[in-house]
């Protein structure tokens, strides 16, 4: 299975960075270890695997070390290669169990004989012991499960269609009619089965959704345990908010509540069960925005906001039993919003988005809003017919203060522009991507007359 993070992975091996280690994150199972074994594995060089969580005596190479000498004679006492100096890559996996790393990657890349890959699940401990890297010594890459585009080529659809339907979306081009039935059908499949490798590869495998569910259900099952690992005496109620996530996004307004918890519950002292659920990877939450304007940062309201889970296909498996075959038959009178949204959420988050929406009681509520080639953009997410109907949106584009020079919507018809607005097929949220610096940016002016 193709996943894009693998080019950069690549990306990094490839260059001679030995001042720097890699460190993949993300939640638990979607991939990081096997992407990343088959990365070293093409990597011209030779590398050894440690792993804290399977290897005991691996916890205790960093406790109590004298400089990097010690560090390095107790690695070569424990894996089962030679390690070659300016060739060998060291990849320690499941790091979150080896806090001690923190401190000795500094000096382990400092010393400059071995490169070093790095990956771990933030589930079960605090951000803080990860990115207390020193800065400037490591490099960060943020993982997720597997965006529509990739499940779509699990699927075996083809690149020639995949650049076909990219091509309709920036021409703002109508699909074949045939071709748009097929992949709305292909991306209901997506919001049952998700973005979990594991699951992803048990239905292609069987085509069994019994599995699949199955499956989900011991990935939640292990969010749970992670989550009562970390919180026992449930002080941060991380499992009844993680419980809500559903049924919370089935009202009205999605937005997370916290009297359905308790009555008597205040957002400044669970706080920090919100930000343990994002930074673990688990929970997407999308801030409330006062004003659709640039930047988005500064008009953030930290006390309002959506969660949304990671994966949609382990939202479809936390909902009540029979959702996943209204989903596949593609029953009229269900309601797809919550489950629509929680896609465009993680499909955005992918593409390295941060999450916004807007709402304002005189001129209502626009879904998403995000930063785009320097302007907002609002996005608006309808599963019904009336997908024309946006009367939030009409009231925030026809203000002149905001200066949004047009919106998207993304629905179930195929592609139509009207006046400022287009109308996209949901499965092409997999198409809009945040425009990314090159690598080298250089510039240097003339001060000359300065000197």
């Amino acid at each position: 299975m193709k996943r894009k993070i693998k080019d950069k992975i690549m990306q990094f091996l490839k260059k001679d960075i030995s001042h720097k280690a890699l460190l993949v994150t993300g939640a638990r199972q979607i991939g990081k270890t096997y992407i990343i074994r088959q990365c070293l594995k093409e990597h011209s060089g030779t590398f050894v695997e440690i792993n804290f969580v399977e290897n005991e005596e691996a916890r205790k190479l960093f406790l109590g070390f004298k400089d990097t000498k010690d560090i390095l004679l107790r690695l070569s006492a424990i894996v089962d290669k030679p390690l070659v100096k300016g060739e060998t890559v060291i990849f320690l996996d499941e790091v979150q169990e080896c806090k001690e790393i923190v401190t000795a990657i500094k000096f382990l890349v400092e010393e400059g004989s071995y490169r070093y890959v790095m990956s771990g699940s933030l589930l079960g401990v605090e951000l803080k012991d990860i990115r207390s890297i020193p800065v400037g010594y490591v490099q960060i890459l943020e993982m997720y499960p597997m965006d529509f585009e990739e499940f779509c080529i699990a699927n075996n659809v083809s690149e020639h269609i995949l650049t076909l339907l990219k091509q309709c979306y920036q021409q703002k081009r109508i699909v074949d009619e045939m071709i748009h039935e097929k992949m709305m059908e292909l991306f209901r499949l997506y919001l049952i089965i998700g973005g979990m490798p594991a699951v992803v590869q048990n239905y292609i495998d069987t085509n069994n959704l019994k599995y699949v569910i199955e499956n989900q259900r011991q990935i939640i099952a292990q969010y749970k345990k992670d989550i009562a690992k970390y919180d026992p005496q449930s002080k941060l109620y991380l499992e009844d908010i993680f419980d809500l996530i559903p049924s919370e996004l089935n009202n009205k307004n999605k937005r997370f509540i916290l009297k359905n918890l308790n009555e008597n519950f205040k957002f400044s002292r669970y706080e920090n069960s919100f930000i343990w659920l994002k930074d673990a990877g688990v929970a997407l939450p999308a801030y409330c925005a006062s004003e659709p304007t640039v930047p988005l940062l500064l008009s953030k309201s930290t006390n309002l906001f959506k969660l949304f889970l990671s994966d949609v296909g382990l939202l479809a498996a936390m909902y009540a039993d029979g959702i996943q075959l209204k989903i596949l038959i593609n029953e009229l009178n269900m309601n797809y919003g919550s489950i629509y949204e929680n896609v465009v959420a993680q499909e955005l988050k992918c593409h390295g988005f941060e999450l916004y929406y807007y709402n304002n009681n005189r001129l209502g509520e626009l879904d998403f809003l995000v930063e785009y080639q320097g302007k907002i953009l609002p996005i608006e997410i309808k599963s019904g017919k009336d997908y024309e109907r946006h009367a939030a949106l009409n009231n925030c584009m026809n203000n002149p203060r905001y200066d949004i020079p047009k919106a998207y919507v993304f629905c179930n018809a195929n592609i139509k522009e009207k006046e400022n607005v287009v109308y996209y097929p949901i499965y092409m949220i997999a198409f809009i991507q945040k425009d990314e610096l090159l690598d080298d940016v250089i510039y240097k002016p003339d001060f000359s007359i300065l000197m």
